[in-house]
């Protein structure tokens, strides 16, 4: 028996991690996408290379299975719900979300919510099994689905080693965003989408009392329908906010340590790698307390309500007056990422593919 990956997705973020840390693990005999990004992660592997788009017609009408067949694939692993629907090959898929049921009115284009509902309802049917990264995502889709819950497994994302503790000198990021060195750090890092929630966090931050004396890094793609420079400029706080854009691994790992405090006021969240990226540089965290946060983040984290500018504002003020608080979660973050191991998210997925 021969097992595939789509692997298309292996240097987005969020879900190409996943990928990449299943890819290296010998799981699969056989890989589609990229065969260049494929084998910088596992060079042994066989690729068959597909470049069609994720979400477009072409993925759907030229998926390639007359060579899948050649090389006597019996089951296809879809680290996300985009598994074709004439599919005729058994499959598993990983929904790691339901973000765009739960919040349908974030994604813009009418069509593209009805396509993407389709998929993922096709994936929880024809699925022999589900893959979830979280309890509450399991929740989620059995609340939407009405699927058996034995369906449904549920396997931890976990934390590259990359992300650990560093003394080295971070002078070059004071110098590379024009950090003035005596201020307080606050750090988002994740794409700035809508559910994110990054417009509210934006407006509890200009009401903070330490205004003068923080800035608030957000490290992350940019999208053009979320205009947040404009907004920054309104609420007076442009001189306080950088953007930084994508940035490499090494860089994010040493944002991570140059940060005081990193701040997650997502709306919504499968699972939520950044924070516990942040926990494994001992940097302290507070968060939204909603979806999977909670249940991933335990007791290592100070809560807020993420609709609640007032409350994100508290947060963000108590955690600068608090050092006594900081250092609590830092230790507590760094027993909370010992539940997330890569190696133990590798053994589930391999069982569920030879079951």
């Amino acid at each position: 028996m021969s097992i595939a990956i789509d692997a298309r997705m292996i240097e987005m973020s969020g879900i190409g991690t996943y990928i990449q840390n299943l890819i290296i693990s010998d799981i699969y005999d056989v890989a589609i996408g990229d065969e260049k990004l494929i084998h910088k992660y596992n060079p042994r592997i066989k690729v068959i290379s597909f470049d069609a788009k994720i979400y477009s017609l072409k993925e759907q009408l030229f998926f390639p299975f007359k060579k899948l067949k050649k090389y006597n694939v019996s089951l296809i692993h879809f680290p996300h719900y985009n598994a074709p629907i004439f599919c005729k090959i058994p499959f598993v898929s990983t929904i790691h979300d339901l973000t765009h049921l739960i919040f349908p009115n974030f994604m813009k284009n009418k069509l593209a919510r009805i396509y993407s509902k389709i998929l993922i309802k096709h994936s929880v049917k024809k699925s022999r099994n589900i893959i979830t990264v979280s309890e509450n995502s399991k929740k989620d889709i059995i609340d939407f689905f009405k699927v058996d819950k034995d369906k449904i497994t549920v396997t931890y994302n976990a934390i590259d080693s990359d992300f650990h503790y560093s003394n080295s000198d971070l002078s070059y990021l004071f110098e590379k965003y024009k950090i003035d060195s005596q201020k307080f750090i606050y750090l988002y890092v994740g794409n700035l989408k809508e559910h994110k929630n990054l417009s509210r966090l934006l407006k509890a931050y200009s009401q903070t009392k330490y205004l003068d004396k923080t800035v608030l890094i957000l490290a992350g793609k940019a999208f053009e329908s979320l205009d947040l420079k404009s907004y920054e400029s309104k609420l007076n706080i442009s001189s306080n906010v950088i953007h930084t854009g994508l940035i490499s691994k090494g860089e994010l790992v040493d944002l991570y340590n140059l940060a005081n405090v990193f701040v997650f006021p997502s709306l919504y969240e499968g699972f939520g790698i950044p924070p516990i990226e942040a926990m494994a540089c001992n940097t302290p965290v507070i968060s939204s307390n909603t979806s999977s946060l909670p249940e991933i983040l335990g007791d290592a984290a100070l809560y807020f309500d993420p609709y609640s500018i007032e409350q994100i504002t508290n947060a963000l003020n108590n955690i600068y007056e608090n050092e006594k608080l900081r250092l609590d979660l830092v230790q507590k973050g760094r027993n909370q990422i010992k539940r997330y191991d890569w190696r133990k998210t590798v053994e589930q997925t391999r069982k569920i593919l030879n079951q």
